[in-house]
């Protein structure tokens, strides 16, 4: 995974938790939801970029 994929998907998902921790914090449910969805969003893309790695690991394996 580069490392611009990685620092952007981990701020996607720290700006989730802010957005969801705000929404708590002020009871507006759609600002929290907001948040849930920007975490559950970046969780995905960093197990699309795992499985590129392994698949990458993989096939550099077969090179040798």
């Amino acid at each position: 995974m580069g490392l611009d994929d990685k620092a952007a998907h981990q701020g996607e998902d720290l700006k989730g938790k802010a957005k969801e921790t705000t929404g708590k914090a002020t009871g507006n449910s759609r600002l929290e939801g907001e948040g849930k969805g920007d975490q559950a969003s970046a969780s995905v893309k960093k197990s699309g970029e795992k499985v590129k790695d392994a698949a990458k690991d993989v096939k550099d394996a077969f090179k040798k």
